[in-house]
């Protein structure tokens, strides 16, 4: 799985990671300073209420 990072991460490595090309069914969501570690998997309506939360929160979240 190629897994890939928001275009406003910085090269910190304190970030998720979610798969470029997610399988059905869920969202994998990953630490991109241990990615040897079990992803998790969220539902699609949990992983897209986080994402309508940090973008409301944040003001702009394009990537």
């Amino acid at each position: 799985m190629q897994w890939r990072s928001s275009s406003h991460s910085q090269n910190g490595g304190q970030c998720l990671q979610v798969p470029v090309q997610p399988p059905a069914g869920g969202m994998y969501v990953r630490d991109s300073k241990d990615t040897s570690r079990t992803p998790i998997v969220v539902s699609r309506a949990a992983w897209s209420s986080f994402v309508t939360a940090v973008a409301e929160t944040s003001g702009n979240l394009s990537s």
